[in-house]
């Protein structure tokens, strides 16, 4: 399976976001909005992204009751919107409820389930009271998922190869926690892994914010990314 890019346009504003999103057009498909946009700039940001021929992937992690969660799907579904995220954390009940909205309000929407937050390790679940290693806890949380009916999850890449063993094949594994090999350091990101590595993995999708928004020349970084995970595709074609 081939895997894309998204870009996280995690930027403070849509002034700081214009010049990149003109840049990357044409240049790559999908783009993250997430809670700090959406919360500053609404749906019409999203409309304004989208209109720009760029697929949305909306990153909000809805965690509510079963019908709170269920009424914001469908609030959202009527968005120029691909993907859509929730919590697993929130349980199977709330998932079939989205799940259902989801389906009556916008069919080709993918419901994106959040597992573990790549900035938690083990030691972060303790201190919530959950004793399970992370992996463990991203296996039980993809599985309830799964069985709920959601079709995509949000997982670190070091859990890709564990979930492929262990879900169906056509779930859609969407990756953040991507850093290049020259990175030195991986900032609040405690799970991460190379673009190319996390397509061998199996990533569907892989999610990178900073070192395209932070790279002096953002489509040539964006390009960069891209020529790694078509050459990841070719090696495994080889192989």
């Amino acid at each position: 399976m081939p895997c894309d890019l998204i870009l996280a346009l995690d930027v403070p504003t849509r002034e700081a976001a214009a010049p990149i999103l003109r840049q990357l057009r044409g240049q790559l498909r999908w783009v993250k909005i997430g809670l700090q946009m959406f919360t500053a700039y609404g749906p019409d940001y999203v409309r304004e992204v989208a209109g720009l021929g760029f697929n949305i992937f909306l990153d909000l992690k809805l965690h509510d009751i079963p019908n709170t969660v269920a009424k914001a799907v469908e609030s959202l579904g009527p968005l120029p919107i691909q993907m859509l995220t929730l919590h697993t954390a929130g349980g199977g009940e709330m998932m079939r409820a989205a799940k259902a909205a989801q389906q009556k309000t916008n069919p080709n929407l993918l419901l994106l389930g959040v597992t573990v937050l790549t900035s938690m390790d083990s030691a972060g679940l303790n201190e919530i009271g959950v004793t399970a290693q992370s992996a463990d806890q991203v296996a039980r949380l993809g599985k309830l998922a799964a069985d709920s009916g959601l079709r995509g999850l949000v997982c670190s890449p070091l859990e890709v190869r564990l979930l492929r063993a262990k879900l169906p094949a056509e779930v859609q594994l969407v990756t953040p926690g991507i850093r290049l090999a020259s990175e030195a350091g991986s900032d609040d990101q405690k799970r991460v892994m190379t673009p190319a590595d996390a397509a061998r993995a199996g990533s569907t999708y892989i999610v990178v914010g900073r070192p395209i928004l932070q790279a002096a020349d953002p489509a040539a970084a964006a390009r960069m990314i891209l020529a790694e995970l078509a050459s990841s595709k070719a090696e495994g074609l080889k192989g």
